[in-house]
C-alpha cells in the first residue's frame, strides 16, 4: 500500500466523484481509477459503490478512511517537525469552530497566525458541536473550538478553555427582566427559544431544567445565536444562553441564574496521535491556549 494510493482514496471519498477527485489531485482520471482498484483488490475489498453519477463509500471504505486520514496525517506532521527544525512551518490547518466562542476572538487569532506562519494554509469550517467533534475524530479537522459534552468521547480529547454560567435571556418587556436572579423553577410554562435537539448546549439546558424538575415546552428551534436573540427580543420566547451572549448587540435582556448551568468552552483533537506542527502552533498563541488539564465531564 502507497501513500499516493491513500490520498486518492481520500480524494475519491471527499468528493464522492472519480473525475472531480483526478482533477483535485491533478492527474488523469484513468490512473487514479487503476490506483483505486489496485488498492481494492490489495485489500481484497469493495471501498467504493460506483454509479453513473457519484460514488459512494462501502462499510469497508468507512472504515478506512479514518485510518487513511490518520496515516496521511501522521506522515504530513513527520514533515512538518523536519521543516521546523529549520525554521520553516508549512503545511495545512483545517479548523472547527462554533459560530460564536465568546472566550476567543478566533479571527484575529486566525489573522495573526497567517501573518506569523505564511506557509500554512488554513482551512475554516463552521458547524455544531458534535458533528465539529466527529470530524476531528475522524481526521477531516486538525482541531476543533466546541460545547464540550458532558460525556467523553471515544478517539478525541477535549482541553478545556473556558467556563461560564449560564443566564436567563427574555425580552425587553418580560415580567423578569428586572430581577436580580431568577431560579430555573421560576420559568415553568414559559415558551423558549433554543438550538436544534443534539446541539451540546441544547442538551446542557435540558439537562438543567430536567434536574430543576421544569417541563418546559421548546416552540422556536434556530441553529443561528442572532436568530434565537431576534425572537427573544421580540418577545416570543425566553432562552437560557451562555453569559457571552450578553455582549451581543440586541434588545434582549439577561438575567442572572440562581441555579445556572455552566457552558464550558473546549478545543479537541484526536487523541492517540500528536496534533501537527501547525495546530500546535495556532494552540500556542496566548488568547487560545488551553487550560493543562483535560475536560472532565460535569465540571465547571
Amino acid at each position: 500500500m502507497e501513500l499516493r494510493q491513500l490520498e486518492y482514496f481520500v480524494a475519491v471519498a471527499e468528493e464522492r466523484h472519480f473525475t472531480r477527485a483526478a482533477e483535485r489531485m491533478h492527474v488523469a482520471q484513468s490512473g487514479l481509477s487503476t490506483s483505486i482498484r489496485s488498492l481494492e483488490r490489495e485489500l481484497g475489498a469493495s471501498l467504493f459503490v460506483r454509479n453513473t453519477r457519484s460514488v459512494e463509500l462501502t462499510n469497508e471504505g468507512r472504515a478506512l478512511l479514518t485510518q487513511a486520514r490518520h496515516t496521511l496525517a501522521t506522515v504530513a506532521a513527520a514533515k512538518d517537525a523536519v521543516a521546523a527544525v529549520r525554521g520553516l512551518l508549512r503545511g495545512k490547518l483545517a479548523v472547527g469552530t462554533l459560530q460564536c466562542l465568546g472566550a476567543v476572538d478566533l479571527p484575529a487569532a486566525l489573522a495573526r497566525f497567517h501573518a506569523e506562519h505564511p506557509g500554512i494554509e488554513i482551512r475554516l469550517r463552521q458547524g455544531g458541536s458534535p458533528d465539529l467533534i466527529e470530524r476531528v475524530r475522524t481526521g477531516d479537522l486538525d482541531l476543533a473550538f466546541v460545547s464540550a459534552p458532558a460525556s467523553p468521547v471515544s478517539g478525541v480529547a477535549l482541553a478545556p478553555i473556558r467556563a461560564e454560567p449560564m443566564v436567563l435571556a427574555c425580552g425587553p418587556d418580560h415580567p423578569l427582566r428586572d430581577r436580580s436572579g431568577v431560579a430555573l423553577r421560576d420559568l415553568a410554562g414559559a415558551t423558549f427559544v433554543d438550538f436544534s435537539p443534539g446541539w451540546i448546549t441544547r442538551d446542557v439546558v435540558d439537562q438543567a431544567m430536567a434536574t430543576a424538575g421544569v417541563d418546559r415546552r421548546v416552540a422556536f428551534e434556530v441553529n443561528d445565536v442572532h436568530w434565537l436573540l431576534d425572537l427573544v427580543s421580540h418577545g416570543l420566547g425566553v432562552a437560557v444562553v451562555p453569559q457571552f451572549f450578553s455582549t451581543k448587540r440586541t434588545a434582549a435582556r439577561f438575567v442572572p441564574l440562581t441555579d445556572a448551568p455552566r457552558w464550558n468552552l473546549a478545543v479537541a483533537t484526536a487523541s492517540g496521535r500528536h496534533p501537527s506542527t501547525a495546530a500546535t502552533a495556532l494552540l500556542a498563541l496566548d488568547d487560545i491556549r488551553p487550560h493543562p488539564t483535560t475536560h472532565e465531564p460535569g465540571t465547571a
